[in-house]
C-alpha cells in the first residue's frame, strides 16, 4: 500500500459514487489516501459538497461553476462565489474554465464565467481550478489577462493539453494534476509531458467516478484508484512511488494551503 496519497480532484456526490459513498472513502483510506478534494460543478451541489467535507476531516470541498455549466447560470458572480467560499471546508474555487469540445454552453458564457472565477480566487486568495478542452489559447489569454489584474494561484486539473500549454501554466506560477488517463495506452504525448514536469508543481487526480485508469478501465472510477495513477506516473518518471505520494501530497497542502 501506497500511503499518503491525495486524491486533489473528485466528485464524491455523481452518480457511480454516491450510492455507496462512504464505502467509496473507506476503500480510499484503505489504499493509502489520506485527502481528497471533492468538487463541485454547478450552484446547486454546493450544499452536498460542502455537506461531505463536513462530515470527514480527510476531505474538502470546492465551489464552482463547470463551463458546461455556465449557460445555466448566467446570474453568477463574483460576490456570490465569494460567499460561498467563506465555508471553512471549502478551499478551492472551481472547477471553472474552457471546454471547446463538446460547447454545451456558449463559448463568450464560458469566458465570462471563467473571468468571474478568476476574479474570486484572486479576492479570497483560494486556488482556482481550470478545466480546459480544445481551448488552449484562450485558456492562457484568460489566465494572463487575470494575472495582470493581480496574484492567483490554481491547478490545469486532469491535464491533457499540449506540451506548450504545461509550459505556459507553469510559467504563469499554475500547478498540474495528472489523472488515470496517463496509463491509458493512447496517452503517449500526456506521458511525455508528465514525465518532465517539475516535482514541486506536480500533483494527482482521479476524477472520479470518471476516467479510471489501467487496471480499472470500464468500471466507475474511485479516490482509491489514484493508487494506480500514482504507481504507474513514479514509473514513468523514474521515482519510488512512496517519494511521489509524499511530493504530491505536500505539493497539495501547499496550493490548498485551507485545508492544512
Amino acid at each position: 500500500m501506497t500511503a499518503g496519497m491525495i486524491d486533489s480532484h473528485c466528485h464524491l456526490v455523481y452518480k457511480g459514487l454516491v450510492e455507496d459513498q462512504a464505502g467509496v472513502i473507506e476503500r480510499a483510506r484503505a489504499a493509502g489516501v489520506t485527502g481528497m478534494l471533492n468538487i463541485s460543478t454547478r450552484e446547486r451541489e454546493w450544499v452536498d459538497v460542502i455537506g461531505v467535507a463536513e462530515r470527514h476531516n480527510d476531505i474538502w470541498a470546492s465551489i464552482g461553476i463547470h463551463p458546461h455549466e455556465a449557460d445555466e447560470h448566467p446570474e453568477m458572480d463574483c460576490a456570490r462565489l465569494v460567499a460561498a467560499a467563506a465555508h471553512p471546508r471549502v478551499v478551492a474555487i472551481g472547477e471553472t474554465g474552457l471546454d471547446y469540445y463538446y460547447d454545451h454552453s456558449d463559448r463568450a458564457r464560458q469566458q465570462e464565467s471563467f473571468r468571474v472565477h478568476l476574479a474570486a480566487a484572486r479576492e479570497t486568495g483560494l486556488p482556482v481550478i481550470v478545466h480546459t478542452r480544445d481551448a488552449e489559447e484562450d485558456t492562457l489569454a484568460l489566465l494572463r489577462e487575470a494575472r495582470e489584474e493581480g496574484e492567483y494561484g490554481g491547478v490545469i486539473h486532469c491535464f491533457t493539453a499540449s506540451g506548450a500549454f504545461a509550459d505556459a501554466a507553469l510559467e504563469l506560477g499554475l500547478y498540474i494534476s495528472i489523472s488515470g488517463i496517463v496509463t491509458f495506452k493512447n496517452a503517449r504525448d500526456l506521458q511525455e509531458t508528465a514525465a518532465r514536469l517539475p516535482r514541486e508543481r506536480l500533483l494527482i487526480e482521479t476524477d472520479a467516478p470518471f476516467l479510471a485508469p489501467v487496471p480499472h478501465r470500464g468500471k466507475p472510477c474511485e479516490p482509491a484508484f489514484v493508487a494506480d495513477t500514482a504507481r504507474f506516473l513514479a514509473s514513468l518518471r523514474g521515482e519510488d512511488v512512496d517519494d511521489l505520494a509524499a511530493y504530491t501530497a505536500a505539493n497539495f497542502c501547499r496550493l490548498f494551503a485551507k485545508a492544512v
